[in-house]
């Protein structure tokens, strides 16, 4: 006899750690993704008052929204790139910035490897899993030291 009540998905407990090379192959790959999550979401901002405005007269019994189909076409697209990060395995922290984290071994502890849209072509600097973006370190040392 099985139990049908709890399912468990394995592969969603299981996080990708990458190296720091795996993290940079990713890297022109994962700039149009960020682009087009950017420009999604600037879009469904500009959709936010007309989405409010429809949000309140469907709590009324009315409803509808002008564009509604193109608000609904560009939250489609947003959640397409948002999911194309997560199938990566990688971490997405911050739209507007395109930031994202690339989870990875350091000194035999889970880290994440930072880096935002703009940045450069090569990660250089890993955090904490609870430290984000404003606990941020080098992966080298500056040779200038």
């Amino acid at each position: 006899m099985t139990s049908n009540y709890l399912t468990l998905d394995i592969r969603r407990l299981i996080m990708k750690l990458f190296s720091v090379e795996e993290a940079n192959a990713l890297l022109p790959t994962v700039r149009p993704i960020l682009r087009a999550l950017q420009h999604s979401h600037q879009r469904v901002r500009r959709f936010a008052a007309g989405a409010q405005h429809a949000a309140e007269g469907a709590k009324l019994g009315g409803g509808g929204m002008a564009d509604g189909s193109r608000y609904l076409a560009t939250l489609l697209n947003l959640t397409e790139r948002i999911g194309e990060l997560e199938a990566l395995g990688i971490q997405l922290k911050d739209i507007e910035r395109g930031l994202i984290d690339f989870p990875s071994l350091r000194e035999g502890r889970v880290v994440l490897l930072c880096w935002y849209l703009g940045e450069g072509d090569q990660i250089a600097y890993w955090h904490e899993t609870d430290a984000g973006f404003a606990g941020r370190q080098p992966l080298y040392d500056s040779p200038n030291k």
